[in-house]
C-alpha cells in the first residue's frame, strides 16, 4: 500500500498529450486552448459612445447647445461639432469629430427654442476610445484555459472564428462482476444494479473528455481479458470498475498484466478507495476502481480527473472553500486518509453527511464535497476551520 500522495504523483506524471484539433469556436465551449487568439482588430474600433446622451464639448457645457443631428448606433456623424453645438448620440454609436465627452440624456432638459441645457455638475466623459480594451494584434486569450460562454464572446468580437484545442481524451469505462444487472433490469436475488459505469460516464463529461461504455464484464477471466483488449486499442484512459479486491473473483490486475499492463500500484492509503489499481500500457493508461460507488466517485476526482486534464494541458485546481465543522467528527483508526463527504449548511458552516461506507452513494447526492483527513489524525473538533474540496 501506497500513500496518496505517491499515488498522485504517479498517475500524474504517467499524462501523455492527447494532441490538438481545429473547432469552429462556435463548437469549442469546455475545450481546453491549445493555441492562441489574437484580435484582428481594435477593441472598440472606434471611438464610440459609452451611453445614450448628447456628444459635447466641455468648454461649452455652461451654455445651451444646439442640437445639429441625431447619430443612432451603427451610423456615423455626417458633422463635426463647433462651439455651443451638440449632438443627440445612442449607446455604441460613434462620437463625432470636436466632441470631447457624451452628457446622459436624464441630465438635460430641452428648451423651447429646441436648445439643450446640461443641468449638472460635470463628472465624466462616457466616451470609450478606440482600441482602449485591445488593440490589434493583442493575445487575448492564452492556451491552457477552459473555454467559457466569455472566452466564446471575446473570440467573436475579435473576428477568430477557427480555434485550435486539445483533443479529448477518449475514456473506456467497464463494469466488472456478475452481480451486476443494467438500471433498466430489476436486479434478481444476490444482484445489484450497475451505478458505477453511469456516474463516471458523467464524471468524464463534466472532465472535459470522451466516455464509450464497454458494458459489464462477469467473473470470467477470458471475458473480461478480451474487454479489455479492446478497450485499451480504442481509448487513452481505461476505467475498469470492481475485481481488484481481494475476493476469489478479483483478478482484474492479473487480467491486466495478462493484456500487456505494467502494473505501478495496487492499493491506496486512503479511505474509501483503497484497492485502487494504476497502470501503463503502450498504448493507453488503465485504473483498477473499486466497486464500490462512492470509491470509485472520490478516486476518480482525486486522480482521474487530474490526469484527464493533465492530458490536455489544462492546469485543473479544483475549487476549495474553507469553513468551520459543525459537529465534531471521529473515527477509530488513522492508517489512511479519510475521505469525509460534508453538506455546507444555511448558516454556512460544514457538516458531515450520515454515511454508512463505500456503498452509500445517496448520501454524496447531498454532499457539497468531502473534507480529508490526514494519517494520523482521528478527529476533528467542532468549529474547527476545515478545507471542503468540492465533488
Amino acid at each position: 500500500m501506497i500513500t496518496f500522495e505517491r499515488a498522485y504523483e504517479i498517475v500524474i506524471n504517467s499524462a501523455f498529450s492527447t494532441g490538438t484539433e481545429e473547432v469552429h469556436f462556435t463548437d469549442s465551449f469546455n475545450r481546453v486552448l491549445a493555441g492562441k487568439v489574437v484580435s484582428n482588430i481594435d477593441m472598440p474600433p472606434f471611438t464610440k459612445s459609452s451611453m445614450d446622451g448628447y456628444a459635447c464639448r466641455k468648454q461649452d457645457l455652461a451654455n445651451d447647445l444646439e442640437v445639429i443631428e441625431t447619430i443612432p448606433a451603427g451610423k456615423s456623424p455626417s458633422k463635426a461639432l463647433v462651439r455651443n453645438q451638440c449632438s443627440k448620440i445612442m449607446t455604441g454609436a460613434p462620437v463625432p469629430e470636436g466632441a470631447d465627452c457624451v452628457i446622459m440624456v436624464e441630465d438635460t432638459e430641452i428648451l423651447t427654442s429646441g436648445k439643450i441645457r446640461f443641468t449638472r455638475v460635470f463628472t465624466k466623459e462616457n466616451i470609450a476610445e478606440k482600441g482602449q480594451d485591445i488593440k490589434k494584434g493583442d493575445t487575448v486569450l492564452n492556451p491552457g484555459m477552459k473555454i467559457t460562454p466569455q472566452d466564446i464572446a471575446v473570440m467573436a468580437a475579435v473576428g477568430h472564428t477557427t480555434v485550435t484545442v486539445s483533443r479529448m481524451p477518449r475514456i473506456a469505462v467497464i463494469s466488472s462482476g456478475s452481480e451486476l444487472v443494467e438500471p433498466s433490469e430489476i436486479p434478481g436475488i444476490s444482484q445489484i444494479r450497475n451505478s458505477n459505469s453511469y456516474q463516471l460516464m458523467a464524471q468524464v463529461e463534466r472532465a472535459g473528455a470522451v466516455g464509450k461504455y464497454y458494458g459489464i464484464a462477469t467473473d470470467d477471466e477470458n471475458v473480461t481479458y478480451e474487454i479489455i483488449v479492446k478497450a485499451i486499442s480504442e481509448s487513452d484512459i481505461v476505467l475498469v470498475t470492481g475485481g481488484v479486491s481481494m475476493g476469489d473473483f478479483d483478478f482484474v490486475p492479473a487480467v491486466l498484466e495478462r493484456a500487456g499492463v505494467k502494473i505501478l500500484f495496487t492499493r491506496v492509503a486512503v479511505q474509501p478507495g483503497k484497492p485502487t489499481t494504476f497502470g501503463i500500457h503502450k498504448k493507453a493508461v488503465v485504473f483498477g476502481l473499486p466497486g464500490n460507488p462512492v470509491s470509485t466517485l472520490l478516486q476518480f476526482e482525486l486522480l482521474v480527473r487530474p490526469l484527464i486534464c493533465k492530458m490536455m494541458g489544462y492546469d485543473w485546481k479544483p475549487l476549495e472553500i474553507h469553513l468551520p465543522l459543525k459537529e465534531r467528527f471521529s473515527r477509530n483508526f488513522a492508517n489512511r486518509i479519510a475521505l469525509i463527504p460534508v453538506a455546507i449548511t444555511a448558516d454556512r458552516q460544514a457538516l458531515p453527511v450520515e454515511f454508512h461506507g463505500s456503498a452509500h452513494i445517496s448520501s454524496m447526492s447531498g454532499s457539497f464535497g468531502i473534507v480529508s483527513l490526514p494519517v494520523g489524525i482521528k478527529s476533528i473538533e467542532k468549529g474547527e476551520i476545515v478545507s471542503v474540496r468540492q465533488i
